[in-house]
């Protein structure tokens, strides 16, 4: 792709979403939902393959019909309140269209079909962006709406989301379907918190693109696909196999990393507002996503073939040059667990 142009795509998408940030007016806020929508399609087909295509094809039918039915929630709103601002209190029946098209453009259970076969579809950078930047304008959205939102149908999807990310993910081959999942039972534990703490679900929010990202960024550099191919990763590069490991236990919620802290805090938040049963279960089903983690870092470790012929240790002669965001990122996604009582004194 012309420089010229993947930059203006780039610049679209980031502005989109900034849009959808910044904004209280609806109708900016839809637009800016549409450019960030359209500005990524181009991406997705860089590969100029027919899976990538149908990919694609997939992913701008499933956004247009959520646009559709958001605007059909706007139009509602307007008709029954009078105003376009984002804050005014909507009906039970606007909110419930609004949560439901918020919710498939995020792809949460029961909207969460598209999701893996779109990832798939798409190339590593593209499944980066769909996974990670596409996120926030959504959930954005849905921290502003927050105080009327419908709980009972939030929290449904959110438990849904939970159970379907980690059991779809159990016996998948393909590394961006486990990420796909991965990302249906992170977002999940987002909508779950959404309506008692929107704080903790941003701070969810952030933890989980920065680990996603890093988890991508690794990937790329060598390629990998599928988890076939992450059995010589410690040949290759032994170091990328030791970051890959912990960004994998910090994805799946294990102390001390910080993956644990957004669990911790938002177990802790729905224990205090007298919920007992939805954390136990929530928590429960998160092992389904640490086993395939785990099952992820097997096929990248626990697989070696001893050997002592040099020739074959590739990563003592590899000097190609790795991306100067991956350590920041991984520090940062990993090791910042000690600004919890910061962030606990903030809330």
């Amino acid at each position: 792709m012309n420089p010229l142009t993947h930059s203006t795509i780039l610049f679209t998408l980031m502005s989109g979403t900034a849009i959808v940030m910044t904004s209280s007016h609806w109708l900016l806020t839809w637009a800016g939902l549409e450019m960030s929508m359209l500005s990524i399609i181009p991406l997705m087909t860089n590969n100029n393959n027919p899976r990538s295509t149908e990919a694609s094809a997939k992913y701008f039918l499933i956004q247009a019909t959520a646009s559709m039915v958001l605007m059909m929630a706007i139009i509602s709103n307007f008709y029954l309140t009078g105003h376009w601002m984002i804050t005014t209190d909507m009906s039970f029946t606007t909110s419930t269209m609004t949560t439901m098209a918020l919710l498939m453009k995020l792809g949460l259970a029961p909207f969460h079909f598209w999701m893996p076969e779109v990832t798939q579809g798409a190339p590593l950078p593209s499944g980066m962006l769909l996974l990670t930047w596409q996120k926030i304008a959504p959930m954005t959205i849905l921290v502003q709406i927050s105080p009327s939102i419908n709980q009972n149908l939030i929290l449904m999807s959110a438990l849904l989301s939970i159970l379907l990310g980690g059991w779809g993910g159990l016996n998948q081959t393909q590394l961006r379907k486990i990420l796909a999942y991965s990302s249906i039972a992170h977002m999940g534990w987002m909508a779950a918190i959404l309506t008692y703490n929107p704080t903790l679900a941003m701070l969810n929010l952030l933890i989980y693109v920065m680990l996603t990202a890093t988890l991508f960024m690794l990937f790329m550099l060598n390629s990998n696909t599928t988890i076939l191919s992450l059995t010589l990763l410690w040949n290759k590069k032994p170091v990328i196999l030791l970051i890959s490991s912990i960004t994998l236990m910090s994805l799946g919620g294990l102390p001390p990393l910080m993956g644990f802290l957004p669990k911790w805090l938002i177990v802790q938040e729905l224990v205090k507002n007298q919920n007992i049963i939805l954390p136990t279960v929530m928590s429960m089903m998160a092992l389904l996503n640490l086993y395939f983690y785990m099952r992820l870092m097997y096929s990248m470790s626990m697989t070696m073939f001893p050997s002592i012929n040099n020739l074959k240790m590739s990563w003592q002669h590899n000097n190609k040059k790795n991306n100067s965001l991956l350590p920041l990122l991984f520090v940062l996604s990993t090791m910042s667990i000690p600004l919890a009582p910061i962030l606990y004194i903030m809330d």
